[in-house]
């Protein structure tokens, strides 16, 4: 089937991105699903930072490439095999596929599923290679398994999620990533306990979804910093219990904290946050962090002392180490209880065609997630 996606031929750097254009809408061939793969006709598509990761080069993908990991849709046809949904159910995708018998999948850790990381890293699908074509025949690779800003996409069966038919789709759009790791990063990496305090650091769509999985997981306080005030005022009406500048962050938390919170989440993707969460964080405290630097960058500025003198910890998370399957029909319930309302980090719905504008939104702090509306469906 020909449609029309969002394709990055070369990473661009230059901003804004409203001038530079890096990402043009083209009219694309999709091919049909193969055994254990689902084509789903997108619904609505979240833009994340991941995403811009790929186009200003920090996160190294095979170009050209279909973008777009985070999104919502309806099932329209199935390969064969496929026996995990059905055509017209509502699905979440999943930017991990599992492949269920690696070493992590058997551990109960799909997110570090060895397969999906290799055909992620390839460009291709977890069941065969990229199934995009542009106009000229060149192969067009698949972000993450999904490439959701189109209008259609093909994926693994072990991508989609089925969702009820009643959550909205703008809403059911972040559950994907966003929920799955800032929520996640609390709560199963974490493992956060009621009563136990949590700082999170940056405030995007990751960060503020951390703010909200501390909230369900009964945390207080719950600190949230950043330097714009109002993804700060934000992260106060979503559950947290304080807010601070990072100018100010390490030595307020220490005092409000008696000494250190018990954990702190770096969502911002930078080294230097990962070594104020550590100097944050009390003796015996964990540091998780989420956010994706450049793969350059390093901790240099990191006591090695921290460790096996004060007992700190510094934990990676990925993705949450969700279980999708398990996680997201859990944190929609949470959804539903008014216990997780996810809708509050919905900035706006964009066309498509304004993909580069809504990027540059992001990559400024204007925006936390923006929906985008491939005209494939309505947003709902």
């Amino acid at each position: 089937m020909k449609m029309r996606a969002a394709v990055l031929r070369g990473i661009s750097r230059e901003r804004p991105y409203r001038a530079s254009r890096p990402v043009a809408i083209e009219e694309v061939e999709l091919g049909d699903p193969r055994e254990g793969e689902v084509l789903v006709r997108i619904a609505a598509a979240s833009l994340c930072h991941s995403d811009l990761s790929v186009v200003n080069g920090d996160r190294v993908r095979p170009l050209p490439m279909a973008l777009g990991h985070e999104a919502v849709g309806v099932v329209e046809a199935v390969g064969p095999g496929v026996d995990r949904v059905a055509p017209g159910e509502h699905v979440a995708l999943v930017f991990v596929p599992r492949c269920g018998h690696c070493t992590r999948c058997d551990e109960g850790r799909p997110a570090l599923c060895s397969a999906a990381a290799a055909a992620n890293g390839s460009g291709g699908l977890l069941h065969g290679p990229a199934l995009l074509r542009d106009a000229g025949g060149e192969v067009v690779h698949h972000q993450l398994g999904v490439s959701a800003f189109a209008e259609f996409a093909v994926v693994a069966q072990e991508s989609v999620v089925p969702i009820p038919r009643d959550v909205p789709f703008a809403v059911a759009s972040m559950f994907g990533c966003a929920v799955l790791t800032g929520a996640g990063a609390v709560i199963n990496t974490a493992a956060v306990r009621p009563g136990q305090s949590v700082a999170v650091f940056g405030l995007g769509g990751v960060g503020l979804s951390a703010v909200l999985g501390a909230r369900a997981a009964g945390a207080y306080p719950i600190v949230a910093v950043d330097p714009v005030p109002a993804k700060r005022d934000l992260a106060l009406r979503l559950g947290a219990s304080h807010a601070y500048d990072p100018a100010d962050a390490v030595g307020a938390i220490r005092d409000l904290t008696d000494g250190g919170p018990d954990v702190a989440i770096e969502a911002v993707g930078s080294a230097a946050v990962v070594a104020d969460c550590l100097a944050a964080v009390d003796r015996g405290g964990r540091v998780v962090s989420v956010g994706l630097p450049a793969p350059g960058r390093t901790l240099d500025a990191v006591p090695a002392l921290a460790f096996a003198g004060e007992g700190k910890s510094l934990i990676g998370s990925y993705m949450g180490d969700a279980v999708p399957r398990r996680d997201i029909p859990r944190y929609l319930a949470l959804w539903r209880a008014g216990l997780m309302p996810v809708e509050h980090l919905h900035t706006s719905t964009v066309e498509l065609a304004d993909l580069n504008e809504a990027m540059e939104a992001l990559a400024s702090g204007e925006a936390i997630r923006q929906v985008i509306r491939t005209g494939a469906a309505p947003v709902g």
